[in-house]
């Protein structure tokens, strides 16, 4: 015969687990102190999300400008010599961050897997081939440092030859950025779907992590096609970009995932 009974969390076996059925039960409730608990696996995804902005924002934002000049080999083969230190510093940086990402993806496929797994390994992939990239991208600059410190004998070439050899070993980083900037652009729109249909996150921010997607990809191809045009939306596109990767850092850091309360458990027929 067959009975009605409350679950409590003890009895599994008649249970309606958030992998089973989404967002109506949220893992471990809230109070449950286990490694896997949707929060704890939230605020770990955060605080490497954080580093990755730190990291990231040091070797792109701070370093990238001090060594790079678009189109003056003289000045770039000069800023890395004079800031070669701190372009190591960077090159090690951007190293730490590519890596950190993947396992910010990671995590992010085991808190959100139980929505849909295969959506929740295409944005591992994608940020993997992100992460790829990018210390690929290390490598052209590096050896741009290398050259322009003496470390390569480029003497046969006199200075204007290898200051030329520097600025395209550069501008190949320069633009690599961009083709990285595809994959850590789509590995937002398998995120943001998640985030929207797990419940565990605002709705909004779901569909601001797919907006943000379709704008670096705008923001490449528009590089590449019109380049003017590029320079122009480029600001624009990364306040945007910023607003959504911000949002579900502090989201994740903060408040974690939204979890069921034990008194709003759902009765489950035996």
């Amino acid at each position: 015969m067959n009975s009605t009974k409350i679950t409590t969390g003890i009895d599994m076996k008649g249970t309606l687990r958030g992998s089973d059925r989404g967002p109506l039960v949220a893992g471990p409730i809230e109070g449950e102190s286990t490694v896997n608990s949707p929060k704890r696996l939230a605020r770990i995804a955060g605080v490497l999300y954080l580093l990755v902005g730190i990291f990231g924002g040091f070797a792109l934002a701070y370093v990238y400008p001090k060594m790079y000049v678009a189109g003056d080999a003289a000045k770039t083969a000069g800023n890395l010599v004079a800031n070669s230190e701190l372009v190591r510093l960077g090159v090690v940086a951007d190293l730490f961050q590519a890596t950190v990402v993947v396992f910010v993806a990671i995590i992010l496929y085991l808190l959100l897997k139980h929505v849909n797994k295969s959506v929740a390994g295409a944005m591992v992939v994608l940020a993997a081939m992100g992460a790829s990239i990018t210390m690929l991208n290390t490598v052209f600059e590096f050896e741009a440092l290398r050259a322009a410190t003496g470390a390569v004998n480029l003497a046969a070439s006199g200075t204007a030859g290898s200051n030329a050899l520097i600025l395209l070993l550069v501008d190949a980083q320069h633009y690599g950025i961009f083709v990285a900037q595809i994959f850590f652009g789509l590995w937002l729109a398998p995120m943001g779907y998640l985030a929207y249909k797990s419940g565990w996150f605002p709705k909004a921010l779901g569909i601001v992590l797919v907006v943000a997607c379709i704008s670096y990809l705008v923001d490449t191809l528009a590089v590449f096609l019109v380049p003017d045009f590029g320079q122009t939306i480029h600001i624009f596109v990364s306040i945007l970009v910023a607003i959504a990767e911000l949002w579900m850092l502090g989201y994740l850091l903060v408040i974690g995932v939204k979890t069921v309360k034990p008194e709003k458990r759902i009765p489950v027929v035996a």
